[in-house]
């Protein structure tokens, strides 16, 4: 595995239904030293991201009750929210896109690809550590 991906520990919260690839995530995380907790339902990521310090969100486009959509909008609710990736079996560039242009910060395909969710869920996180940081820090650096 490359060090750069290594750099930074990641802490990311699964939501909703992943299928057979969350435990190849799981063990993407595991390998990488990162944590990633799952949460079922709304109520359950909500308690979640106010308790932990998450700054990933892997979302499928589908979840139980509460579309991708509905994951990002409760995400803008929090003071640091964190990055949103939807991941599909059906992601095609209009997915892309719709992610992006309401302000998700990625989309991953399933099944996934080992190099590719490390570099997704990496860069997310830097993205997050920007986002961040305050403004008047930036300025005096």
């Amino acid at each position: 595995m490359k060090n750069s991906v290594r750099e930074h520990c990641v802490a990311a919260l699964l939501v909703g239904e992943i299928g057979s690839d969350r435990l190849f995530l799981h063990g993407v995380f595991r390998d990488a030293g990162w944590r990633l907790w799952e949460a079922p339902n709304r109520q359950r990521a909500m308690d979640c991201l106010t308790k932990r310090p998450v700054q990933v969100v892997i979302s499928g486009t589908e979840t139980s009750a509460w579309h991708w959509k509905g994951v990002l909008h409760d995400l803008r609710g929090l003071v640091h929210p964190p990055e949103l990736i939807v991941t599909s079996r059906a992601a095609d560039d209009y997915l892309w896109a719709e992610v992006l242009n309401m302000g998700g910060y990625d989309v991953l395909p399933q099944p996934f690809v080992r190099d590719e969710v490390e570099h997704v869920v990496a860069a997310a996180r830097r993205q997050f550590e920007r986002a961040s940081v305050p403004v008047a820090a930036v300025g005096a650096a």
